[in-house]
């Protein structure tokens, strides 16, 4: 089955206001009338609006980087759904590595993020990965799986307005020894847990949500890998971390999801 490539840039917490316009600038002129690879980009929370009006008229969307699963209430510091929502914010990147392993975010607590999120209209981008020491271990395909198993439970096949789950959710494959270091996961390692993935979301749903379902590939994603990776059969895109932070660099991983 024919899935629409998907590319999305993670920018962290990097860039002030005026980088953050130059890079958006700088990829509207490159990829912003691009129809064969669906875009976003997630910025700082605090630059959301800004790009948002930067990004006006280009086929590039709007993301964010996490939120939290109450409408809202006594939660300093964290984001709900609907304030993203009054942005025009279209996805949101839940479960990273780093929501997971630097600020301790359970399994369950991202599943409750996921459910809240889909219910509120948000599309997500939901990520899964090992650590080195669990692939070392042999580890790798369980470690995924129960992320995958435990992040999706409760979350219904069918959402509103005839859309199925596959519409709305983005996987995101990232192995964590992967991010940022430069060493990337071989086209074969992506490809078999990618393929591992498919075959678990077929399993908890049906083949039709598993054939549709976008798998991304994560980690030390660059214009001279994204070619090899996004060539596999079951890696349908790239979540780019440092890459994303270059207009160019972005916009060559976009291309190769068209060649």
């Amino acid at each position: 089955m024919a899935r629409k490539p998907f590319v999305a840039g993670n920018w962290k917490m990097n860039l002030d206001l005026a980088g953050a316009l130059d890079l958006v600038g700088g990829l509207t002129g490159l990829i912003g009338r691009v129809e064969e690879v669906d875009m976003a980009v997630c910025p700082p929370f605090v630059y959301l609006q800004a790009v948002r009006e930067a990004l006006q008229g280009s086929n590039v969307y709007l993301g964010a980087q996490n939120l939290y699963h109450e409408d809202k209430g006594a939660f300093t510091g964290e984001i709900s759904p609907a304030m993203l929502g009054d942005l025009n914010v279209r996805y949101v990147i839940l479960g990273h590595s780093e929501r997971r392993h630097v600020f301790g975010e359970t399994d369950e607590l991202i599943n409750r993020k996921v459910a809240k999120a889909l219910t509120d209209s948000l599309e997500v981008i939901f990520c899964v990965g090992e650590l080195l020491e669990e692939r070392e271990a042999g580890k790798t395909l369980d470690v995924v799986s129960r992320q995958v198993k435990v992040g999706l439970e409760g979350v219904p096949r069918d959402h509103t307005d005839g859309l199925t789950l596959a519409n709305v959710l983005t996987i995101a494959y990232e192995p964590v020894w992967a991010i940022g270091t430069g060493k990337t996961a071989t086209p074969d390692q992506a490809q078999e847990v990618h393929a591992m993935i498919r075959g678990l979301v077929a399993d908890l749903y049906d083949q039709d949500i598993a054939d549709a379902v976008r798998i991304q590939y994560g980690g030390s994603v660059k214009p001279d890998n994204a070619r090899e990776l996004l060539s596999q059969p079951d890696i349908d895109g790239a979540l780019v971390g440092g890459a994303s932070l270059k207009a160019h660099d972005f916009a060559a991983i976009v291309k190769a999801g068209i060649e």
